[in-house]
């Protein structure tokens, strides 16, 4: 059975982890000198008295080069997957299809995972833009090149004392007046408000065509990633030369 682009992606994380971790152990094997490191000893006494000793030997435990040929299979795997899916990107493509519309032919995967990114950023951003005051009632001004409401007319007053005659003076007593303040209307205001923000349809609208174009984005992405590819064989090749 053929294998495809995603499937190649799908393993290339953990091949990539399972070289580096074999190269790892390796680097720590080949570091510890005494598990390179092997001996071995007899005991002849100087004459037929002397006492007898038993042999000694250590094993060498750690062959470098055995480590070269381990280190050089894990990643030589490596090698051929990566290389693998990198020549078949270069032939994966798909369009890109929103509401019946081609937007984009023949997009190469790799494209297409950048498109995927940014388009999820755009929506973010977006999703933050501010948007006019639903409370009140907006229409655009080309004068100002920005949204506006209608004019407002309001009454700008002002208090003025007023005197309240309670009781008129008498020839025993003077006037009684109270002071009190009166709002008198001295002029008016017309206000108009002005706003850069977009209206709450605009940004829906917007929204909703970038999430369909990421939809088509990542649809056309699993298109592409279903290519099948043709193995490649390049490992066997460098660490044949590298380690041969």
């Amino acid at each position: 059975m053929a294998t495809k682009l995603n499937q190649i992606v799908a393993v290339e994380k953990g091949v990539k982890a399972k070289s580096a971790q074999d190269l790892a152990d390796a680097l720590r094997e080949v570091g510890k000198p005494a598990l390179l490191s092997g001996i071995a000893r007899t005991y002849q006494p100087k004459d037929e008295e002397g006492e007898v000793l038993p042999p000694e030997s250590t094993r060498v435990q750690v062959r470098a080069e055995e480590t070269l040929k381990r280190v050089a299979a894990g990643l030589t795997r490596l090698f051929d997957v990566t290389a693998t899916k990198e020549v078949t990107n270069g032939r994966a493509t798909a369009d890109v299809v929103v509401d019946g519309q081609t937007l984009l032919r023949e997009a190469p995967v790799t494209y297409l995972l950048f498109l995927e990114k940014q388009l999820a950023e755009l929506l973010g951003f977006v999703r933050k833009l501010p948007v006019l005051d639903a409370a009140e009632t907006w229409s655009f001004s080309d004068s100002a090149d920005c949204w506006a409401t209608e004019p407002v007319r309001t009454v700008r007053t002002k208090r003025v004392p007023r005197n309240h005659v309670k009781a008129e003076a008498t020839d025993k007593h003077p006037a009684q007046v109270e002071v009190y303040h009166e709002d008198v209307s001295i002029g008016y205001w017309t206000t108009v408000k002005y706003s850069g923000a977009l209206p709450a349809k605009r940004v829906a609208e917007v929204i909703e065509r970038i999430e369909k174009l990421h939809h088509a984005v990542k649809f056309a992405r699993e298109e592409a990633n279903s290519i099948e590819v043709a193995d490649q064989r390049v490992g066997d090749k460098v660490f044949g030369y590298l380690f041969g």
